[in-house]
């Protein structure tokens, strides 16, 4: 995402404003208003470029083999922008792998492919698990995936930070005390 000078201007005056506190004048907020505005306008389009992108290498992926070249360039943009490729992706690429640029991308892909579930599993066994199971869960090896014992041997890349866990309602909001009834008059003692 690239801002435009008068972008950048209000953007400089709003993290002067985050950083020292001081009244704004109301076209300072109109600009910042309007800045938010656009950079929200850019997330979505981005997220309908990115659709569109998976859509078209969607309908690249079935008209295979015919569609070859433009599938590989299609998977390519893909993964440069972030696209974790599908068990699809995969099994195209293994059928196709005669091909030297299919088989150079099926490598890639595998690699992208063992990182991602690795990531996910991990992100699950921190959730789920206790310390002592979240250790052990992080230990496990996934040997079944190609390319699993081989990547064994290479240096691990260090986990996400640990998220805080989510306090439970009962633990925010401690169930409230009945009062206590007074005592029947025959027991009550005159002082």
């Amino acid at each position: 995402m690239a801002f435009s000078a008068d972008e950048l201007r209000v953007l400089r005056r709003a993290l002067a404003v985050a950083l020292h506190p001081a009244p704004l004048q109301d076209e300072d907020v109109q600009d910042a208003l309007l800045l938010a505005e656009s950079v929200d306008e850019a997330v979505r389009e981005a997220g309908r470029l990115r659709a569109f992108l998976l859509d078209d290498l969607a309908r690249y992926r079935e008209a295979l083999p015919g569609s070859l070249s433009g599938y590989l360039e299609l998977l390519q943009d893909a993964l440069a922008a972030g696209y974790d490729p599908a068990a699809d992706d995969l099994a195209a690429l293994r059928a196709l792998r005669r091909n030297p640029a299919a088989a150079a991308l099926l490598a890639r892909c595998q690699i992208l492919a063992e990182r991602s579930v690795r990531a996910r599993l991990a992100r699950v066994s921190q959730a789920t698990a206790t310390p002592a199971a979240a250790t052990s869960a992080s230990r496990a090896r996934l040997l079944a995936l190609p390319g699993g014992r081989a990547a064994a041997d290479k240096p691990k890349p260090t986990p996400p930070p640990a998220e805080r866990p989510v306090p439970k309602p009962s633990e925010v909001f401690p169930p409230r005390r009945r009062p206590v009834p007074p005592p029947p008059p025959e027991e009550r003692v005159a002082g």
